[in-house]
């Protein structure tokens, strides 16, 4: 590998995931986790990604489009740091929905199958390979210590937090980075 170049850092470490999609977010978008939540009873809420899966992958396909809808546009609402309804709106879409919600969750679930801590454990075995990593401050799907916690693990990797950003590439100052680290590798 000649370069590597990371945008919105998650690692699927416990803390990660339940932040996101337990608590953590929700203080920050209580309307939008409200409509997250809603398809969930509430005595099944203690562990929102199984009551989830449960209804992801069961026989009742109006509980997974449900579902699928609550957690797709949960995260497509609140991966900007401005609203963007065109980009939420794509998440809304019942095909989409339901492939995104269902692979995330699977995963999710799984913690990505890593033992817990291992990404960032084993970021050293990156030294020697140039890198940039790019987080926007204000991402609420990967928080940035999880971006700072990498720098630290991969100190050789330039650092760029983007003061004005959410976790979505196509904000002005995530896609600015992007570009400037792949045309300074490319060059």
């Amino acid at each position: 590998m000649s370069e590597l170049i990371v945008r919105g850092i998650f690692t699927l470490r416990r803390a990660e995931l339940l932040w996101y999609y337990q608590e953590g977010a929700s203080w920050l978008f209580p309307d939008l986790w409200e409509e997250f939540v809603a398809p969930i009873p509430q005595a099944e809420r203690g562990d929102l990604m199984a009551a989830y899966r449960q209804r992801l992958t069961g026989s009742d396909r109006a509980a997974q489009q449900s579902c699928a809808r609550a957690w797709s546009l949960w995260e497509g609402q609140t991966i900007s740091l401005l609203p963007d309804a065109a980009g939420a709106a794509k998440h809304g879409e019942d095909d989409f929905a339901l492939a995104f919600a269902r692979i995330e969750n699977h995963y999710f679930v799984h913690g990505g199958w890593l033992e817990e801590g291992q990404l960032i454990r084993d970021a050293g075995k990156l030294a020697g390979i140039p890198g940039v990593i790019v987080q926007g401050r204000y991402d609420m799907a990967c928080p940035a210590r999880t971006a700072w916690d990498l720098h630290r693990a991969w100190p050789e990797a330039e650092f760029h937090l983007v003061a004005d950003a959410g976790h979505a590439y196509s904000e002005p100052g995530i896609l600015a980075q992007l570009l400037a680290a792949t045309d300074r590798f490319a060059g």
